[in-house]
């Protein structure tokens, strides 16, 4: 299997980030990975999100990038708002809960705005292509 890559662009409100979640869950679905996986998958992107954008939303945009492995799913998120904003972190709740849900995370931001980056292995021994 050779690595694909989805691109997503939703408005940056609470209504819509959904599509995020909902396209991680298919894609983790696509390539096997357990249910648990996935909604810890889910779970991770709704805090990044959060993080990205507050708990109201902004005026703009959020542009996700899905990168697609063998037995991984790369998430990379960035905002594109038409406000300034205030520096983007996590919360020591935040940071305990992404470490517990993937293999690797980051949200940060430079000189084009807040970004977020997700890893999630695949565990379980399920292989997508067997079958």
């Amino acid at each position: 299997m050779t690595s694909d890559e989805v691109r997503v662009v939703v408005p940056a409100r609470p209504e819509y980030l959904r599509l995020a979640r909902v396209t991680a869950a298919g894609l983790a679905g696509r390539l096997g990975f357990s249910y648990d996986e996935i909604e810890d998958l889910r779970l991770a992107i709704d805090e990044l999100c959060f993080g990205l954008t507050g708990p109201t939303g902004k005026h703009g945009t959020v542009e996700l990038v899905y990168e697609v492995q063998p037995s991984s799913l790369t998430v990379k998120g960035r905002g594109r708002f038409e406000e300034d904003i205030a520096p983007v972190g996590l919360t020591e709740l935040s940071t305990v809960i992404l470490s517990a849900l993937v293999d690797e995370h980051e949200l940060s931001s430079d000189l084009e705005g807040p970004h977020f980056r997700l890893v999630k292995r695949r565990r379980s021994g399920a292989d997508p292509d067997a079958g």
